[in-house]
């Protein structure tokens, strides 16, 4: 058990505290229906379990990783149905995969792009400035 812990579950704050993710980023992945609502107290506050618990860590896990909410719920769908197969998360795993590596592609693209036109500059005092020029260049 964690040390977050009590007999009533765990409160917003100590979800947040625990994963680390936002209590308003937690309000707002219950309200897209990835995190299931939780129990409430008889004064309305939020009373998670360690099933929730560690959904949410599951969740910030994922967009650690750079996973959309769109493939996040895609994920969770799976776990929730419990007949999936390793086939399908892998499929979905190497997708993903492949985005990121456009990503990189992009700004590899882009760092060089950024290289030359700092190499272009001479650092001078004047208000000439070629970096500038090539931002306002027409393409």
């Amino acid at each position: 058990m964690s040390e977050f812990t009590n007999a009533r579950g765990y409160p917003i704050g100590e979800m947040s505290k625990h994963t680390g993710v936002n209590i308003e980023t937690i309000r707002y992945y219950e309200r897209i229906k990835i995190m299931p609502q939780p129990d409430r107290t008889a004064g309305g506050n939020r009373q998670y379990n360690h099933d929730q618990l560690k959904r949410l860590s599951f969740i910030k896990t994922s967009r650690e990783l750079g996973f959309s909410i769109k493939e996040i719920r895609a994920l969770l769908e799976m776990v929730d149905r419990q007949d999936f197969t390793c086939g399908e998360v892998y499929e979905l795993t190497i997708g993903h995969l492949a985005s990121v590596r456009e990503k990189i592609k992009g700004l590899r693209n882009l760092e060089k792009a950024l290289v030359g036109m700092a190499s272009e500059c001479g650092q001078g005092d004047v208000p000439d400035c070629p970096i500038l020029e090539t931002l306002f260049e027409a393409r």
